[in-house]
């Protein structure tokens, strides 16, 4: 059945500021392959096998339903670019970029488990990685205020020297380094991908001058590609002591678990840091059916986190916000959570489609005890360290945002 654009309970007149969107169709020739899950092993005895979770199809479906979907009046559209290899510079390590350079000459490489460098997918890789840069250079420009990454692979699992999670490039982390080479002094990345930004993360691991935050599932470490845990004790180093605010939810933390977590920890954190310009990192694999987690966000809460970002860039940073497309592995559901995330950040007043299988319950109340127990133990952590400088005479921590 056809809908209408907007609720006939809405004015027709209805104006919002377009959000603009960059994507280029060269990136759907990444192909990642098929086995079990995301293994690339076929045992021989299965009839049918996983297309692999990071694949066309997911991406397929998100730009079709922004394209065709109730949303569309609200968008524009920009072809992407490629990113130069010295563009890439900025945020990885040349002996890595060669690395990458060396294994796409080789052929098909599994870089880490689940990670798979196939003919083709080191051009779909800078295809990202420019769009993304693309999009930054919209805002710093002031051709725009709002602007959205639409990109595979993902990136926010790769650090400066190593590829993870099925990612080579650390696209929103290339961007951020724009904005700084650019004059922007305070930028907050909020990754909301299930997994935990540890790319990005480890990229301003040791500076001030970006507040990285990220709500994940409390997964940990998971080998030698990601040691990172995602732990509330991984604060950052050096003058980024206090700078990198990591969430760790229970399974099943649900919409109400979200919302508890952004007010209570994402919110306040943001308004003493006020940063100039808000990174937005996007995965829809918080979702409540997707394969790579269980964290039962709906497109309601989906939808209401949107809004809370657009809110804070609204007070916090002119409105300058940039997204970046990360996970979310549902073939389906993945591109209704995306529509919903969306309508939230263009400030549309009322949901234009309706959830078609919402219905898992969440559970949380273990989340919101998980939540008060992290503000608490970030004080306890924050008062030590303050106290642990005026006792050495060491710099001036005041302003350290996360635990205030």
């Amino acid at each position: 059945m056809d809908r209408d654009p907007l609720p006939s309970s809405q004015p027709a007149e209805l104006e919002l500021e377009l959000l603009h969107v960059f994507w280029h169709e060269g990136m759907l020739d990444h192909n990642t392959g098929s086995g079990v899950f995301d293994t690339g092993f076929d045992p021989g005895f299965l009839e049918v096998l996983d297309k692999h979770p990071e694949n066309a199809d997911r991406v397929r479906n998100m730009v079709s339903i922004l394209r065709k979907g109730p949303i569309s009046r609200f968008l524009t559209w920009h072809s992407g670019r490629p990113a130069h290899v010295s563009e890439l510079l900025s945020f990885h390590s040349p002996e890595y970029i060669e690395s990458l350079i060396q294994a796409n000459a080789r052929g098909s490489t599994e870089l880490c488990a689940g990670t798979f460098l196939n003919p083709g997918s080191w051009g779909v890789a800078l295809l990202a990685a420019g769009s993304t840069m693309s999009a930054m250079d919209h805002i710093l420009s002031g051709q725009a205020n709002l602007a959205y990454s639409l990109v595979r692979p993902p990136g926010h699992h790769a650090q400066p020297t190593r590829a993870d999670g099925y990612c080579f490039l650390n696209n929103a982390g290339l961007a951020v380094k724009l904005a700084l080479k650019a004059g922007v002094k305070r930028i907050v990345t909020i990754d909301i991908d299930v997994h935990y930004g540890n790319g990005t993360a480890e990229g301003f691991y040791d500076t001030n001058d970006v507040l990285t935050v990220s709500l994940h599932m409390n997964h940990g470490s998971w080998g030698p590609s990601h040691p990172q845990s995602g732990s509330i004790d991984e604060l950052g180093e050096g003058s980024g002591y206090g700078y990198n605010l990591n969430i760790p939810l229970p399974n099943g933390s649900g919409d109400e678990g979200y919302q508890y977590a952004f007010d209570e920890l994402v919110v306040p954190a943001v308004r003493q840091y006020k940063p100039e310009i808000i990174v937005f990192i996007i995965g829809q694999d918080s979702s409540m059916f997707d394969p790579n987690g269980r964290q039962c966000l709906t497109m309601d809460g989906y939808r209401k986190i949107g809004k809370l970002v657009r809110d804070m860039a609204d007070e916090h940073s002119n409105g300058r916000l940039l997204i970046v497309q990360e996970g979310g592995y549902h073939i389906t559901y993945s591109a209704y959570c995306l529509h919903a995330t969306i309508e939230g950040v263009v400030n549309v007043p009322e949901p234009l489609l309706e959830d078609p299988i919402a219905g898992y319950p969440d559970d949380s109340g273990i989340t919101l005890k998980v939540v008060d127990a992290i503000k608490r133990c970030n004080l306890k952590h924050l008062c030590a360290f303050k106290l642990d400088l005026t006792t050495k005479g060491g710099i001036d921590h005041s302003a350290l945002v996360v635990f205030n």
